[in-house]
């Protein structure tokens, strides 16, 4: 089951030409692709576009009535292949995945499909999720586009705004015979609005001559001497078209102000935090009106020169508005203007900082120094500068009050996560063996290299653990420990990593974390998902099996939460006298899944009287000594301290808080650690049987006596 279902919205996708569309940003681009008559659709999981997956699942039986064709598919470089169709025929397709990391692993994909060119609309969509996800984005995404002749748009946080660049952005890839990258960052993602429907466009298919007979046209194959041609007409017609589409069809926006000797510039995803910030300043109305003129850049690029000399034409100063570096906006600008002889002065790194990302304090700042230094002496400056002098005051009066920085809230494991019973038997065998090098991949189990685990020297890509200590592996005295999701895995863990380890024999213990899903980024089904975990159509791929497939013979399968047995079967694989790769397959259901699984069962089985179990733990506090090391090598949320009620103890006991889920973890902790044994479990039975309420009763008569003896 996904973290999110959208089946109650998306029958809103269902809107007719005329009618209302109101939803979140995600939504609206399933409706945009609906609305520009998509043949097929592909992505790979990856906040956030990962709710568009669950969207389009939800929406099968609407997808299947327009007959479009949706593949979920291995990674991202599968996903991006698919746009292979819109080649040699006229169908509009559309990927969807993660920037930073699709752009990487589906690169030989994108720069073959832009030197090829299509004949159909193609057009991926691309997301980021970091809190600098957007200057991530605009330092990879555009340095891509540039170099591989990709149109990149950045519409505006607007879902008419977006819907349109949806369906501008195939019109323009038709256009200019080349594919199209749109990206969002999360905030457009999640934002919130509505925008006049139109109608739900069919797929187009090829015709029938070509079902029976396929197009083969060597000058669209990536080889010499086509790729000379491809080079030629990118810069010959492909570039000049789409320039011309951009111009004519209006997709960037000019919003005037009366202040018309200096302007503004900025990218489309960072309009909407501008205006925020002159609305803050005085120099913008609440519906948006700017006093400074504004051009907003819907596409990235290419840049149409004539509409950015037309804007800066009689202005002295304008400030670029872009995140990140290098200042790729900003040197392009610089070019065209003085190519057209301008002088108008452009400002943007002066006044912004060069990494991070442009928050509104950010903004705020930014603005306010361009406008001290470029705007008509007749303007107030004392409106402008004074949010910006508010919020520095506000920061310096809290860490005044504080006293001291307030400590880093770092992420953790959720409570009953199937991965911290793993990452403590790791801690607990390297007690009795000794330190080794642990590299670590992307995913839940990330969170390993942060406290109390500490665990994971290195980080380099998704399903890239395994491959990072082929050159570390001949430096250790000890075996190299890779940490693996199934998601990874699958992505990209067992062609990069397991294949190359196999065939090099080289040596090493690879643990896969099995919590059946692509947990991370929404619950996504992965190819070793469960028939009981996703039902009927899940694929249910054995993981143990396939590595068997690949000649890897040491392969043990244990429950992730057993930890006596996790602990010695990580001391035998790391101190084994057999060469080669040892996997060890960590088996637990992440337990958000299991729990939103669950939870409509045990209410069932509660309305109908049958009888349900739920377990939780807690502490003794008689018994705890106070020296906290469970917590140190378990890291639970659910467990954490209290003071005590023993007036004769100063230090605070450990306590088991009610986010308990009953994992039993903690116990396994305090019994393999040989701890106190100040952990005990409960029981609260729903629906008990006659024999379980007549023992209770029993039992609480008996306590109650012996009790009384004893007082």
């Amino acid at each position: 089951m996904a973290e999110r279902s959208f089946a109650k919205e998306v029958t809103e996708l269902r809107k007719r030409d005329g009618e209302i569309f109101e939803s979140e940003g995600i939504l609206a681009v399933v409706k945009g692709l609906l609305q520009s008559g998509v043949s097929y659709i592909g992505g790979y999981q990856g906040a956030p576009v990962s709710h568009g997956i669950d969207v389009l699942k939800d929406a099968g039986e609407i997808l299947d009535d327009l007959g479009i064709q949706v593949e979920f598919s291995g990674n991202e470089a599968i996903a991006a292949a698919m746009l292979g169709a819109s080649i040699n025929y006229p169908v509009r397709g559309a990927v969807l995945f993660k920037s930073t990391v699709g752009t990487n692993v589906a690169s030989d994909a994108i720069s073959n499909l832009c030197s090829a060119g299509v004949r159909g609309g193609a057009l991926m969509i691309l997301g980021e999720d970091y809190g600098d996800g957007s200057a991530i984005i605009q330092e990879r995404t555009y340095a891509f586009a540039l170099k591989s002749q990709a149109w990149l748009l950045d519409p505006r946080p607007d879902l008419e705004s977006i819907v349109n660049s949806i369906e501008q952005g195939f019109e323009l890839s038709e256009a200019s015979s080349t594919p199209v990258m749109l990206q969002l960052r999360i905030r457009a993602c999640h934002v919130t609005g509505a925008f006049v429907a139109k109608d739900n466009r069919p797929a187009t298919g090829v015709s029938a001559e070509a079902k029976t007979d396929p197009i083969f046209d060597f000058g669209n194959v990536c080889l010499p001497p086509s790729v000379y041609r491809h080079e030629e007409d990118k810069m010959q017609r492909r570039l000049p078209a789409a320039k011309k589409f951009i111009r004519e069809n209006k997709l960037n926006e000019v919003f005037e102000g009366d202040l018309d000797k200096i302007g503004i510039i900025t990218l489309g995803g960072h309009y909407n935090g501008v205006v925020r910030a002159l609305q803050l300043q005085g120099l913008a109305s609440l519906d948006g009106q700017s006093r400074v003129p504004i051009y907003c850049l819907n596409v990235a690029y290419p840049l149409a020169d004539d509409e950015v000399l037309e804007f800066c034409a009689g202005k002295s100063a304008v400030l670029i508005v872009e995140e990140g570096q290098p200042a790729y906006l900003e040197d392009a600008i610089g070019g065209i203007l003085r190519r057209g002889d301008l002088q108008t002065t452009i400002v943007g790194k002066q006044v912004f900082p060069m990494a991070g990302e442009y928050r509104g304090d950010v903004l705020l700042d930014g603005i306010a120094k361009f406008l001290e230094g470029s705007s008509p002496t007749t303007l107030d400056l004392a409106p402008v500068t004074q949010p910006s002098a508010h919020v520095r005051d506000l920061k310096g009066r809290a860490a005044e009050m504080l006293g001291a920085k307030v400590p880093i809230r770092l992420p953790t494991f959720c409570t009953g996560c199937p991965e911290r019973p793993v990452m403590t038997a790791l801690k607990l065998a390297e007690r009795d063996v000794g330190k080794f090098h642990v590299s670590s991949d992307i995913g839940c189990h990330t969170m390993s290299t942060l406290k109390p685990f500490n665990m994971g020297s290195t980080v380099l890509g998704y399903g890239l653990g395994l491959a990072a200590t082929s050159a570390v592996t001949p430096i250790m005295e000890r075996p190299v420990v890779t940490l693996m999701g199934d998601g990874g895995f699958w992505h990209s863990g067992l062609s990069n990593g397991v294949v190359n380890h196999v065939a090099n024999q080289n040596d090493g213990v690879l643990v896969i974390l099995k919590n059946g899903y692509s947990a991370a980024t929404g619950h996504q089904t992965l190819p070793s998902t469960t028939r009981e975990q996703m039902g009927d159509g899940a694929p249910g791929l054995d993981i143990a099996k396939t590595l068997k497939a690949f000649d890897v013979k040491w392969i043990k399968t244990l429950r992730s939460y057993d930890l006596h047995a996790m602990v010695g079967t990580l001391k035998d694989a790391l101190t084994t006298k057999t060469k080669g790769l040892k996997v060890i397959i960590a088996d637990g259901e992440c337990q958000l899944a299991k729990a939103r699984r669950m939870k409509p069962i045990e209410r069932e089985r509660i309305k109908t009287g049958k009888r349900v179990v739920q377990a939780r733990f807690d502490v003794d506090e008689n018994v705890c000594t106070g020296d906290h090391s469970c917590i140190r090598l378990s890291g639970c949320p659910s467990l954490t301290i209290k003071d005590s009620s023993d007036p004769l103890k100063r230090d605070p006991v450990a306590t088991v808080l009610n986010t308990c889920v009953g994992c039993g973890h903690c116990g396994e902790v305090a019994h393999e650690a040989i701890l106190c044994p100040s952990f005990y479990k409960t029981e609260q039975v729903r629906n008990a049987s006659r024999f379980e309420r007549f023992a209770a009763r029993a039992n609480r008569w008996m306590i109650a006596r012996m009790q009384g003896r004893a007082g």
